[in-house]
């Protein structure tokens, strides 16, 4: 049940956020091992100048196109979260034209006492989850 939070310069249609939400969250199904009924995502549109993206000294040309994405989810692997990274640039250039160098992700690890599903209950301490 990770929670998905995308940044993305305004103006987007909705069938296009639609494909981005559907390709990143097949990326987080395969890629994390998670139910596919585990979908929480959020989406943040901002005026250009509101988004500034460096390249961090890797050559990278970045467009208005960008997506920075936010996955908060309990700790994974190594290699889960590599194969994240690969599966999400893979999809989001194939079903939404998003280049790989217009897609920053990171990962925010926590635990099962940092999420409340509703009715002020912690489930994952209660046992419901």
């Amino acid at each position: 049940m990770p929670l998905v939070k995308f940044d993305v310069v305004e103006g987007r249609k909705a069938y296009e956020l639609k494909a981005l939400l559907d390709a990143a969250h097949q990326a987080v199904v395969e890629s994390f091992q998670v139910p596919e009924s585990d979908r929480y995502q959020v989406v943040y549109s901002h005026k250009p100048c509101e988004m500034i993206l460096s390249d961090t000294g890797l050559g990278l040309e970045r467009t208005d196109a960008a997506v920075v994405m936010t996955v908060i989810s309990k700790s994974r692997s190594e290699e889960m979260k590599v194969e994240l990274y690969r599966s999400l640039a893979s999809r989001l250039e194939t079903y939404c034209g998003i280049k790989p160098s217009d897609l920053i992700v990171s990962v925010i690890e926590n635990a099962g006492p940092d999420w409340s599903f509703g009715l002020g209950e912690a489930q994952f301490v209660t046992g419901k989850l």
